[in-house]
């Protein structure tokens, strides 16, 4: 019995590590993650872009001193996403259509410029992170 016991904390130990970083809305970051091929990245561009979305975490879209501060990748987004929209019982329901909802955000988005002059999607298919440094404003409602 200890020695299932031991397993379990093994497995549990080791699949923590595994694990990818938190979004603020869970739905947002996988749509990210999957638009932008951010689990199996391979182009250099992609693998890139995975590595600088690894090490920004929140800061993808919020603020590097408050998660009630949004970037300006994140105020983008927030125009045209409602997080209150994108609950785990919408997820579960629908997820086809919490998918186009979101990808059709995210392509949007993209279309639009960055404070640096390129556009959001220029910038992720250059590897970048899509706001600018500096762009932390607009408090959270």
């Amino acid at each position: 019995m200890k020695r299932i016991a031991l397993c379990l904390v093994a497995v549990v130990a080791a699949s923590s590590f595994s694990v990818q970083s938190a979004f603020a809305v869970k739905a947002f970051g996988e749509a990210f993650a999957d638009r932008y091929n951010l689990t199996e990245p391979t182009t250099d561009a992609e693998k890139s872009l995975a590595a600088a979305v690894k090490e920004a975490k929140c800061t993808l879209c919020h603020g590097e001193k408050s998660k009630k501060v949004r970037n300006e990748y994140g105020q983008a987004l927030a125009k045209l996403l409602d997080k209150a929209d994108f609950g785990a019982k919408r997820r579960k329901d629908e997820p086809e259509a919490v998918q186009k909802e979101l990808f059709e955000a995210l392509d949007k988005v993209a279309k639009e410029k960055s404070k640096s002059g390129q556009t959001f999607g220029e910038k992720i298919a250059e590897g970048k992170l899509p706001a600018a440094e500096g762009t932390d404003a607009e408090e959270e409602k």
